[in-house]
């Protein structure tokens, strides 16, 4: 329709552009608000089925396995309940941990057997000065009366612990080692031998900690304060 003047054109012209401004602010409005609509929306089923079927640790049946304890190891029954197999950028990873566990496990039953055969027949020869039932006391007997065998223990811990270190470190980067392993005892090298060394050797760290608190507490050896337990 043609305008009847220059300034009704115009006028008409300003109406015009005001209503196409009122128009894009409403569309930018309803987009916001989709928008943080959107943002407060619950996450997708996919996440949500992740999470409610996530694995649950053997050991542990309320918390979830841990991802890197899948069952292949002797003994794993995802018990991580510090997130310590998650640990890699320290230098230690699971097959550090996993040595030393062995190692630990290894040195512990030899430790409970040696603290029990000791106190229920005797001293070893050389050391008829450890008298004591408590091998805590006898430690120090034997440091009285013979220090250079304590001198000479310590030297081959060092010597052993070098071997085991390099071991370790070469097993690590070749993958052809598996923790623990040094070539001894190939015919207990199966899965069940396997689970029934890490099953006897955490009990036997648990044993030695406890021989060694109560020794350092009571001053009795363990079958002793064994007996006495009993007795009363």
């Amino acid at each position: 329709m043609p305008c009847a003047s220059r300034f009704a054109c115009r006028y008409r012209q300003n109406q015009n552009i005001l209503s196409n401004l009122a128009t894009m602010m409403k569309i930018a409005a309803l987009s916001l608000l989709a928008g943080s609509a959107a943002a407060f929306a619950p996450t997708t089923n996919v996440v949500r089925s992740t999470a409610l079927n996530a694995e649950k640790s053997t050991s542990l049946p309320f918390m979830n396995r841990p991802p890197l304890l899948d069952g292949s190891m002797a003994g794993d029954v995802g018990f991580d309940p510090l997130g310590l197999s998650n640990i890699d950028d320290v230098g230690i990873d699971l097959y550090w941990l996993r040595e030393a566990e062995i190692k630990h496990c290894r040195v512990a039953m030899m430790a409970v057997t040696g603290m029990v055969w000791v106190e229920l027949f005797g001293p070893a020869p050389g050391c008829e000065a450890a008298t004591a039932k408590c091998q805590m006391d006898a430690f120090w007997q034997i440091w009285n009366a013979h220090p250079q065998y304590i001198a000479a223990s310590f030297i081959f811990i060092m010597m052993a612990e070098a071997v085991s270190g390099i071991a370790t470190t070469l097993g690590r980067e070749s993958g052809d080692r598996e923790p623990g392993d040094f070539g001894f005892g190939s015919k207990f090298s199966s899965d069940d031998m396997k689970a029934k060394e890490i099953a006897n050797g955490r009990l036997a760290m648990w044993a030695a900690s406890g021989l060694l608190v109560q020794g350092c507490s009571n001053h009795m050896g363990g079958v002793e304060a064994l007996g006495a337990a009993f007795g009363n």
